[in-house]
């Protein structure tokens, strides 16, 4: 997904945050000691973690009592970029820094991005 959130454009230092979206408990990354997590909008369901060592964003946590464990790996992060799939949507579109020419769904507003974004986990779920 493309997040265009202007927390995803803070945290990212950059536009928007491409994440690869997967089950925390299907990541093999940084061990814990080694990512420094902030809260950047409260309630506190996003934990936006930075690597100690380059300050670079390392992955994001989103916990919830009624989904998987969640993380987040912005796509610069992620080794092997071209075996990760396409986008499947953008979010909070609004916000965007520039217009996308593409295919890609568009939600805009909190309500119709954060339903965009929970239809996308629990479709994924099943494969």
């Amino acid at each position: 997904m493309l997040c265009h959130c202007t927390v995803c454009q803070r945290f990212n230092s950059f536009e928007y945050g491409d994440t690869l979206v997967l089950r925390l408990k299907d990541l093999v990354g940084p061990v814990p000691e080694s990512v420094s997590f902030d809260t950047y909008r409260p309630p506190p369901n996003i934990q936006r973690g930075v690597c100690k060592g380059c300050k670079q964003p390392a992955f994001e946590l989103f916990r919830s009592p009624i989904l998987p464990d969640i993380a987040m790996i912005p796509l610069a992060m992620h080794q092997g970029v071209e075996s990760v799939p396409d986008p499947v949507s953008h979010l909070f579109y609004e916000h965007r820094c520039r217009d996308f020419d593409d295919n890609v769904p568009k939600y805009q507003g909190y309500l119709r991005s954060q339903l965009a974004f929970g239809k996308s986990l629990l479709g994924s779920f099943g494969s």
